[in-house]
């Protein structure tokens, strides 16, 4: 399936947010700051006019010469003028050397000349020098003007700002070339994950993400190798179970196209032989399903998980395998405890190991079975007398279709152990194979501990000689 062209990359698409996130706080910052700035500097242009005309409304009860004395004193800054002016001319000058020369603003001094000669003013105006804001203080027939170039005084302000401007954009550029890599690298396990996801086809699980690093993105992957696994390992026991199917179903189906294949239909003597076989056939055929149903039912099946007595579950198994005729059975211990499981499930997977060990024993000998419980949980057994299970094969007896060589080798569909495997599995648990002293086998189901321990007031356990009194089978 051919995927749809795309406009930008998820890497250019996160590095845009960031970049848009950090270009509008840092113009927010950068305006803020300025418009602080340039108030600051007005409100200070402010107050210095205002303590010039408290300063200079002193020399209202001096004459002229007095007023054109100071004004020649007065030491202007560098954005800073003063004139005295009267009968619309500049009389006095304050040094221009070092601040602004307004006696040759001309536009200036016909403004400041035409305003009311009696009050004290404020102005703001746009002379030949730029925006001036001034003040004009009446004393006498001269009125002194102090002037501001409020252009001179907002320049640090604008260069401040554009310093800022600068700095801003070298920083998102940095942002953007770190972001790039940041992001690209935060982003390598996704495009490891399509690029496995690519790979990965129904003839091939094995391919892998690399598992580098141990923050949240590095578990991801571990988290989806993990899965692949698990996703693996179901296809490949799939894989197994159909190779397994399709041999054991082999034989019974050349068994009876043989023997159909070769009957003489005019010889009813051949003609019920042959039907003979073809119907035991079918029914180890129908058995072999059932089985096969069974186990896909319990390694597919969600256990009805409880708490479960170890020593009830024993005396249940006891009382049932009772019933198997040919051998005698007995309880050999109980054990006293609790574990978290599916009654039924276990019960089931038990009655099977009991089963198993009726096929495998001679006829006539006993069987024993038993629980304990510990720290690592409960361990639920049956102990045959038989000829035992060489080492060599026991790791191969929980498989599907598979049994011990040699003379363990009967009847059977060959799932037995499998299902009881599977339960134990579905339990967190295990199953073990040791040798029985004397001879024989001991196979064991071991559950991990449940919500209880053995309580320190439970009775002694049942020992070897509690014997369960076997029932006549009818039949």
């Amino acid at each position: 399936m051919s995927r749809s062209p795309r406009m930008l990359s998820a890497r250019a698409r996160v590095l845009g947010a960031v970049l848009a996130v950090a270009c509008v706080g840092l113009v927010v910052v950068g305006g803020i700051t300025f418009w602080v700035q340039r108030d600051r500097a007005l409100d200070n242009a402010e107050t210095q006019l205002r303590g010039f005309a408290a300063t200079f409304s002193a020399e209202t009860a001096r004459g002229r010469d007095s007023v054109v004395a100071a004004v020649g004193q007065v030491v202007p800054g560098r954005s800073d003028g003063t004139i005295a002016i009267a009968d619309g001319q500049v009389v006095a000058t304050a040094p221009a050397s070092s601040g602004l020369d307004l006696a040759h603003d001309d536009a200036f001094v016909r403004a400041v000349s035409a305003e009311d000669p009696t009050t004290i003013g404020y102005g703001t105006m746009t002379g030949d020098l730029g925006r001036l804001r001034y003040v004009a203080v009446p004393l006498g027939d001269t009125v002194v003007v102090h002037a501001i170039l409020l252009d001179a005084r907002l320049e640090l302000v604008r260069l401040g700002v554009g310093t800022y401007a600068i700095a801003g954009a070298g920083m998102l550029l940095a942002i953007g070339v770190v972001g790039w890599f940041v992001i690209g690298r935060l982003l390598s396990p996704l495009r490891n994950l399509r690029a496995t996801a690519d790979a990965i086809t129904i003839t091939d699980l094995g391919t892998r993400m690399p598992e580098d690093g141990d923050d949240e993105i590095s578990d991801l992957s571990r988290t989806v190798n993990s899965m692949l696994d698990r996703i693996e390992g179901s296809v490949d026991v799939q894989r197994q179970l159909l190779d397994d199917v399709r041999h054991e179903l082999k034989t019974p189906i050349t068994i009876v196209r043989g023997h159909l294949e070769t009957m003489n239909v005019s010889d009813p003597t051949d003609v019920a032989s042959t039907r003979d076989i073809g119907i035991a056939e079918l029914d180890r055929m129908t058995r072999l399903v059932d089985d096969i149903d069974l186990l896909a039912t319990v390694e597919g099946d969600s256990f009805a998980m409880s708490v479960v007595d170890v020593d009830a579950l024993t005396a249940r198994v006891g009382e049932l395998v009772a019933v198997i005729p040919g051998h005698r059975w007995s309880v050999e211990t109980r054990g006293f405890g609790r574990v978290d499981g599916d009654y039924d499930r276990l019960l089931q997977a038990w009655l099977q190991l009991a089963d198993n060990a009726a096929k495998y024993t001679p006829e006539g000998s006993p069987i024993e079975i038993g629980s304990s419980f510990g720290e690592e949980g409960a361990a639920l057994w049956v102990r045959d007398h038989g000829p035992g299970i060489p080492p060599a094969s026991r790791h191969r007896i929980f498989r599907r279709f598979d049994r011990a060589e040699g003379r363990r080798t009967v009847g059977g569909s060959g799932l037995g152990l499998a299902i009881v495997d599977a339960i134990a599995k579905g339990h967190n648990g295990h199953c073990s194979v040791s040798d029985t002293p004397g001879g024989g086998a001991t196979l064991t189901i071991h559950i991990p501990p449940g919500l209880g321990r053995a309580a320190a007031d439970l009775p002694a356990p049942i020992r070897a000689g509690d014997v369960v009194q076997q029932r006549e089978a009818s039949g």
